[in-house]
């Protein structure tokens, strides 16, 4: 493309490059003092108008940069046909909660209904946080409802009061237990009984998880890997970090886990008929692998 409002006897002489990413390809520019401008998708396109240039420098593209850098994009479905509860019914403890929570977000049908479960459901754990924070997104979900044109007055939709009582007993019972399976701990380490030690970093591992402490969750199942005795044990330590990982979204940790369970003899040397456990195993295993 030629700038129209540049001199056509001036030198065409390339001063700069650059370089502009689009969705899925890049444009590129060498500007001269000429005027002339030239674009095409790869430098190897660019052609420079006067003789004796030196050829451009090769630039590669990663094609998933752009999908990296793009936003998220926030899906609404709304006319949904899901039965929700029996939904919620397939998952269990932290991700049944997580998966209500998702349906909430995208769903604004059944947003106040995905909340009203996640918000009943949390209570059967020592995760005070995440009810709190339920509770916040079902107020302001209900209020919502409520200042919508075709809302019926006095519907009765009103958020369930904050149990204050509830979140100060749960926070006292789950301090006892922690106290307590840390003193379970120091003995079963002061008898140096692997097995009991390991079962010890397992509870812990468990009774974090129940609060929403991902992160000392994951370090107590961690740490059962040195008192594991049997390929029984480590593949257990292996699913109990891989599901850790899933919650806290580390990829490379999962993928990690997944190729230590699998070299595991019980794993690697039943290559031919398993039963139905082992079996089970391998499916999670190739499922967290994605």
């Amino acid at each position: 493309v030629r700038d129209s409002s540049a001199s056509n006897s001036a030198p065409s002489l390339v001063t700069d490059l650059y370089c502009t990413p689009s969705s899925n390809r890049s444009l590129l520019f060498l500007p001269s003092t000429a005027g002339d401008f030239i674009s095409g998708t790869s430098l190897s396109a660019c052609v420079r108008p006067e003789e004796g240039a030196v050829e451009p420098m090769q630039i590669d593209v990663d094609p998933q940069e752009d999908q990296q850098n793009s936003p998220d994009i926030n899906y609404v479905v709304e006319n949904p046909t899901l039965d929700l509860e029996q939904y919620a019914s397939s998952y269990s403890g932290l991700m049944r909660i997580e998966r209500l929570q998702f349906i909430a977000d995208h769903c604004p049908q059944l947003r106040v209904e995905a909340l009203k479960m996640a918000l009943s459901f949390v209570q059967r754990t020592f995760n005070v946080d995440v009810y709190e924070e339920i509770h916040r997104k079902l107020s302001e979900a209900t209020r919502e409802l409520q200042n919508t044109p075709d809302a019926v007055p006095d519907s009765g939709i009103e958020p369930p009061p904050l149990d204050t009582a509830w979140v100060e007993a749960t926070r006292k019972k789950a301090l006892l237990k922690l106290e307590k399976l840390d003193t379970d701990l120091k003995n079963y380490k002061g008898n140096s009984i692997k097995e009991s030690i390991r079962r010890g970093h397992d509870d812990l591992g468990d009774h974090y998880l129940d609060c929403g402490d991902l992160s000392n969750a994951l370090k107590c199942y961690s740490r059962a890997r040195d008192y594991c005795t049997s390929a029984k044990h480590v593949i257990n330590m292996c699913l109990n970090v891989i599901k850790v990982s899933v919650y806290l979204q580390n990829w490379s940790h999962v993928l990690s886990y997944v190729s230590k369970a699998e070299s595991t003899p019980e794993i690697a040397e039943q290559r031919g008929e398993r039963d139905s456990q082992t079996q089970a195993i391998l499916t999670k295993l190739k499922c967290a692998a994605g």
